[in-house]
């Protein structure tokens, strides 16, 4: 079966260019006009990965973002965002996209990115030991073939970057890890420099397995450098 790509673009000239080269590639479109259209779609049709311009009619792309997210709609997102929108960029980000890319770009590069993103999506990370097993840290259960994270006997919810992230972290416990190691290793391809996108998800991984994200005991910043995943000390 195809995977279906659904691009929420209002520009006609992108979104039948973007369609055109995902077709060639082997994938099956549908194409949004809209942001209410879009969500719509999203929810009805269940795309593989969603292909997501930020400036939209009646409800922009951020809000279609945060609204997806709300309804624990994990499907991978990509991000189209102007030169310059840097905040607009990085906001989408903070509200659960996956990638993002700036225009102009090439289709090529689109559907590049976006046979990557479902790799990652597609192909959960294996740690050394029995997939079967979860990786263990204090009161935190990950089980990578199952895509499922527990804290406190209690299951989380993550985005696919996100988890992938996570299990890199706990793979690599008591490791100090730049923040380009972590682009190179999770997101597979160059930013050029802009590791915003790992601060941000650092954020959000944070925000849901720390006690008190501003004092983390899992994630540690580790100034000048980036961050190290511990195990946090008995009180």
């Amino acid at each position: 079966m195809l995977k279906k790509i659904l691009i929420i673009e209002d520009e006609h000239s992108i979104a039948t260019l973007l369609s055109y080269n995902l077709v060639q590639a082997g994938f099956e479109t549908i194409i949004a006009n809209d942001g209410k259209q879009g969500y719509d779609l999203a929810l009805s049709e269940n795309p593989s990965l969603i292909v997501l311009d930020l400036m939209l009619p009646s409800m922009d792309g951020v809000e279609v973002c945060k609204s997806l997210r709300q309804q624990k709609i994990n499907t991978p997102i990509i991000m189209l965002t102007a030169k310059g929108d840097e905040f607009d960029k990085v906001l989408g980000l903070e509200l659960g996209a996956d990638d993002y890319m700036t225009k102009p770009f090439s289709p090529r590069e689109v559907v590049a990115r976006i046979k990557a993103v479902l790799r990652r999506a597609n192909n959960v990370p294996t740690p050394q030991q029995d997939s079967s097993a979860p990786i263990s840290l204090g009161k935190l259960d990950v089980y990578p073939d199952r895509f499922e994270v527990f804290l406190n006997k209690e299951q989380l919810e993550f985005t696919p970057k996100e988890f992938e992230l996570l299990v890199y972290l706990m793979e690599n416990k008591n490791r100090v890890l730049t923040r380009d190691q972590l682009l190179s290793a999770v997101w597979k391809y160059d930013f050029a420099g802009d590791t915003r996108i790992v601060d941000v998800h650092i954020s959000h991984l944070r925000d849901k397995i720390e006690e008190n994200s501003r004092k983390p005991t899992f994630i540690k910043t580790i100034r000048g450098l980036g961050y190290k995943f511990e195990e946090p000390k008995s009180s």
